[in-house]
């Protein structure tokens, strides 16, 4: 769990109506119960401050951060919050290809990511970017996937079993022999998820993969992200802005903000502080802003998702009734 010094920390392991503020969280696994202290957690961020050169203020301060295996985290926050740079810092980006000064530590498996080789950490941690045109580089789906492999030496055998389960995880096995160029913009995204995914990562780390993304895109890739975390158990780490997808798909959601964790907890937590995240410019679903709006509520029976919404007019009509 998220332990920055500043940050609100919401304690998720009591009722809605014992819930309160807290200095202390215990860590959640990915089926809310409660994670044992003596497991090593496959993420570790420790005391973390990064500075790019010549900067005045770092880009990251002092973040604390675990993460078990199986968690599908929402990330979000404000442009300049330090998302991208923290996932820059988990994938490897940060130190081996842009410098700056670092303090504190990220340990991947017990071990420091910085000791690690960039091909080391792709085994590890796979990485989606925002715009799938600039990742994709093949000009068949088969060769985009095969080329992590490829690189890292595999055999063939081992290749091709790698590309034909991560496309069937993905839901993509009909495009296989498809050119790369004639793919829609949910189809290529998919694509670099099922790419990520042939290197038998971790961790999937995705950087706003549905910014350039239609409705219909945007839940098909939320939708396939899902079923990856609760069927076959891979972490996923994903920023994002769009809000109403984070409340309905992950299981915990941080808002960086400044550099630092402004608020951390389960959806219904986070984005009960309506006020908090309309003062750092992170905007709360719209269900919940609407229930808000119609008032006969307590905070923590704010709707997340249109079906819940649902739910909650109708509890409304019949209470004029």
């Amino acid at each position: 769990m998220v332990t920055p010094k500043n940050a609100v920390r919401i304690h998720s392991h009591k009722t809605p109506e014992e819930c309160s503020i807290s200095t202390h969280v215990p860590r959640l696994t990915t089926h809310d119960t409660w994670k044992d202290e003596r497991v090593m957690p496959l993420l570790e961020i420790k005391n973390f401050t990064f500075s790019y050169p010549q900067a005045l203020q770092p880009a990251l301060k002092d973040i604390n951060l675990s993460v078990a295996k199986g968690e599908f985290i929402g990330i979000t926050g404000p442009t300049g919050a330090g998302k991208t740079t923290l996932a820059c810092c988990l994938n490897g980006i940060i130190p081996h290809f842009q410098g700056g000064r670092l303090q504190g530590r990220i340990d991947l498996q017990g071990t420091s990511i910085f000791e690690r080789s960039t091909a080391q950490i792709s085994r590890l941690v796979g990485s989606v970017f925002q715009d799938p045109e600039a990742q994709i580089i093949s000009t068949e789906v088969e060769q985009e996937l095969a080329f992590g492999p490829e690189n890292l030496g595999f055999p063939p055998r081992e290749i091709e079993r790698r590309i034909s389960e991560a496309l069937e995880l993905v839901g993509i096995t009909e495009l296989r022999n498809r050119p790369t160029i004639n793919l829609s913009g949910g189809e290529k995204q998919r694509v670099a998820i099922a790419a990520a995914l042939a290197m038998l990562p971790e961790i999937l780390l995705l950087d706003e993969p549905t910014s350039e993304l239609d409705p219909v895109g945007t839940e098909e890739i939320f939708h396939v992200l899902s079923h990856l975390n609760r069927a076959h158990g891979i972490t996923i780490l994903m920023i994002e802005q769009k809000t109403e997808q984070l409340a309905a798909y992950a299981n915990r959601i941080l808002v960086l903000n400044g550099g630092t964790v402004a608020l951390e907890g389960e959806p219904w937590q986070v984005f009960a502080r309506q006020n908090e995240l309309e003062e750092i410019g992170v905007r709360i679903p719209q269900v919940t802003r609407l229930a808000s709006m119609l008032g006969g509520h307590d905070k923590y029976s704010l709707p997340l998702t249109v079906e819940q919404c649902r739910i909650f007019v109708e509890r409304m009509l019949r209470r004029q009734i």
